[in-house]
């Protein structure tokens, strides 16, 4: 007798040309895009915690929304994200989320975090080039570019 299972199946669809896709030059213009395309009615009521999806030449192939939160915090799956980035053929990463209040300081959850995706990351060869907190006002700070970013 024949055992009956779903079929899965895996997909990802981009129109845009990678001619035309913005290209991430420094953590300024991560942050920029990622602000322009964050819910400005949601982004001092509750974290989300987002991932700039980035090909080889550092060319934004897309943004993805991980989570939905609380006003202090938001839960991150490791392994959804890490599904998002092997279906999209996603070869570096830069992660986002918002602080409602303002804050800049990323916490020691935050930093936690970071180290763990950073080595399922090295497992997949997927760079993970930043990690930016984002407040409500557009300021935002760079685990790069402030040397904490592969602190083990």
């Amino acid at each position: 007798m024949k055992s009956k299972v779903n079929e899965i199946a895996i997909s990802y669809s981009g129109s845009t040309k990678a001619n035309l896709l913005p290209k991430i030059t420094c953590s300024q213009s991560a942050a920029d895009l990622a602000y322009s395309h964050w819910n400005k009615e949601t982004i001092e009521l509750h974290e989300t915690f987002k991932i700039l999806l980035l090909n080889n030449a550092n060319k934004v192939k897309g943004i993805y929304e991980v989570s939905n939160g609380g006003i202090t915090g938001t839960l991150v799956d490791v392994r959804i994200l890490f599904a998002v980035l092997l279906k999209s053929l996603t070869t570096a990463v830069i992660l986002l989320h918002n602080h409602p209040s303002g804050t800049l300081k990323p916490s020691e959850a935050d930093k936690r975090l970071t180290q763990k995706i950073k080595k399922a990351g090295e497992f997949f060869d997927i760079k993970i080039l930043d990690y930016l907190i984002m407040t409500p006002e557009g300021d935002y700070y760079s685990f790069a570019d402030n040397g904490i970013l592969y602190i083990e």
